[in-house]
């Protein structure tokens, strides 16, 4: 298996007091010849490669400190990433720790292409890892460069590598014996080797005696067609990389300090020029509604077009129906409710979507989706919806409800589309049944095809087929 390691710079690749990093010819060649040959004797079948010659603009070596990592640093890592995609099985980034989330999140939102429905039209086939360390990899002494043994450097590097032999599609990031999910992680400490946790997702893969998997991978593209392409993949690029500087994306906080501050905070955000705004509400997505200054600040974002994501600034949270009083009021001001999204995955999304094209409906429907894995797919199920489990659409306020006690419910507005004749298991094995209250068939779907999915939208239960083989099936309109 061909790897290849790009060195983008950060900590890992660092020497000296205070830290700075390495000349990258230098780290690349000290790579080879203290990392390398212990990486061939240890994973059998690796071939590196270690790539430095990716540089970016102002930096006085060209490798780049990740706390000063803006958005256009995105594109410019993607772009290379896809430049060397057809010489290379699967890729290890080394990236600084301070933003190294924010670089996850955003890559697979470049690294792919979906259409309408949030189906991949173009989706990653190869793995794609992040890593990094707290400590420096090499030490320079009197006697020479060594091989720096305090450090976790090594291990996330050579777990990082024996996890891309696992050949995971998707972006992911490794560190402290764990492969997470790139835009599921969050930095949780700058001190110790476990700098990153996942807070909705268990980690893909963990390292030990053996690497093995554990939450269900993205499946990569549904059918060659659907593979990511390039050059395709690059004029994509080009398009969201020539305006993604003019996107102005605002992380604000809920505090015990009453609205107005926050209000006024909006407020300045919007004067400033943002053109979206990401706030992390309290628990479930709460913000108190008080005089109503904040909702009217919230409602001149709206009038302004400028979208508002509702992120819980609890690191295990979700914001999803909002339950109390304190927060009801927030669905009236248009305002999009994230789900499990972390605050660093919304701002990534929200940032190249809007460079993307997107705007208005169209956009708070992407946002609400799942399209690379970054939150909870509340609006689709692949096999079956067991007693407990719902959908909700994201492009309207339509939800289905497998109720333990009534049985499926198909609600819109609050009113009843459709209700099953009872309890059970919805299953899309056989023929998916859709019945009125007296039992009468209201609708028949035919026999799915492997890897069919069931989606909710404004259309109705729908019958998806991600490889585009078969055309959409219309089940039930809401």
């Amino acid at each position: 298996m061909r790897i290849c390691i790009i060195n983008t710079g950060g900590t890992i690749t660092s020497l000296g007091d205070p830290l700075a990093p390495m000349p990258p010819a230098d780290f690349a060649q000290a790579m080879r010849d203290l990392i390398e040959p212990a990486i061939r004797a240890t994973i059998p079948g690796v071939t590196l490669h270690v790539d430095d010659s990716l540089r970016f603009p102002g930096s006085e070596n060209g490798t780049l400190d990740s706390s000063g990592l803006v958005p256009r640093d995105w594109c410019r890592m993607a772009r290379h990433l896809l430049r060397l995609q057809d010489d290379h099985d699967g890729f290890v980034i080394l990236h600084g720790t301070d933003t190294m989330d924010y670089s996850g999140a955003a890559l697979s939102m470049l690294l792919g292409d979906w259409d309408a429905d949030g189906i991949a039209t173009a989706a990653l086939s190869k793995p794609v890892i992040l890593t990094g360390s707290q400590v420096p990899i090499f030490r320079q002494t009197a006697d020479g460069l060594f091989l720096n043994a305090l450090s976790d450097a090594l291990g996330n590097v050579a777990g990082a590598i024996r996890a891309a032999t696992l050949r995971i599609p998707e972006v992911g990031l490794f560190f402290d014996g764990r492969l997470l999910r790139g835009n599921r992680a969050l930095k949780v400490s700058s001190n110790d080797f476990a700098a990153f946790g996942s807070p909705h997702l268990p980690p893909l893969a963990r390292g030990g005696i053996d690497i093995r998997r554990d939450a269900l991978a993205l499946p990569g593209p549904a059918c060659p067609e659907r593979a990511l392409d390039p050059d395709r993949a690059i004029a994509r690029l080009d398009r969201i990389e020539s305006r993604i500087e003019a996107q102005q994306i605002v992380l604000l906080p809920a505090i015990p300090a009453g609205m107005p501050v926050l209000a006024r905070m909006i407020d300045d955000a919007l004067e400033r020029g943002a053109t979206g705004l990401i706030i992390e509400a309290f628990g479930e997505g709460n913000l108190p509604e008080g005089d109503g200054t904040l909702k009217a600040a919230l409602s001149r974002a709206a009038q302004a077009s400028v979208p508002v994501v509702l992120t819980s600034r609890a690191i295990g949270g979700a914001v999803g129906t909002l339950h109390y009083a304190a927060g009801t009021w927030i669905t009236a001001t248009g305002a999009i409710l994230g789900g499990d999204i972390t605050a660093v995955a919304a701002l990534a999304k929200l940032t190249i979507l809007q460079a993307a094209g997107l705007r208005g409906d169209a956009l708070a429907t992407a946002m609400r989706r799942a399209l690379a894995g970054e939150c909870r797919a509340a609006d689709r199920f692949g096999a079956t919806l067991a007693p407990g489990q719902s959908l909700q659409a994201a492009d309207c306020d339509a939800e289905l409800v497998n109720d333990p006690v009534t049985g499926p419910v198909l609600r819109r507005t609050g009113q009843v589309i459709w209700q099953a004749p009872g309890p059970g298991t919805l299953r899309l094995t056989d023929r998916l049944r859709l019945l009125s209250h007296d039992g009468r068939i209201l609708w028949e779907g035919p026999h799915s095809a492997p890897g069919t999915i069931a989606l909710l939208d404004a259309g109705g239960l729908r019958l998806v087929d991600p490889s585009g083989v078969a055309d959409t099936i219309t089940a039930l309109p809401c």
